[in-house]
């Protein structure tokens, strides 16, 4: 499983719950359609993290970068209901930062015979 990470913070006034919603919705959507295989959002508690990280952190699982070149591909077309969608969060968000990780160790990996 890869996950992809986005760090936000969200414009001044932008409210959490519209936000929580609407993502609730766009990722939803990206699931229903097979494009990510789960996703979870999650809010910095009691300041626990690096400011440059961000107030939210939202975790995208796909099963593979097949996945997610395939859920790029269709938010990156910018038309119809995803990119409504897709533009009821973004139009929130005034800073993003983003990471891409693996569960490790990686189901193939061998042992034994590294070099390295």
């Amino acid at each position: 499983m890869d996950v992809y990470h986005c760090f936000i913070d969200l414009k001044p006034g932008a409210s959490d719950l519209a936000f929580a919603d609407n993502l609730t919705t766009f990722l939803d959507g990206l699931k229903a359609d097979g494009k990510i295989a789960g996703w979870r959002l999650m809010r910095r508690k009691l300041g626990l993290a690096p400011r440059e990280l961000g107030e939210f952190h939202i975790a995208i699982e796909v099963e593979g970068l097949a996945q997610l070149d395939a859920a790029f591909a269709l938010v990156s077309r910018r038309d119809g209901a995803v990119e409504a969608r897709h533009f009821s969060v973004n139009s929130m968000v005034e800073k993003a930062t983003f990471a891409l990780y693996r569960d490790f160790p990686d189901p193939h990996r061998q042992r034994g015979e590294e070099k390295f």
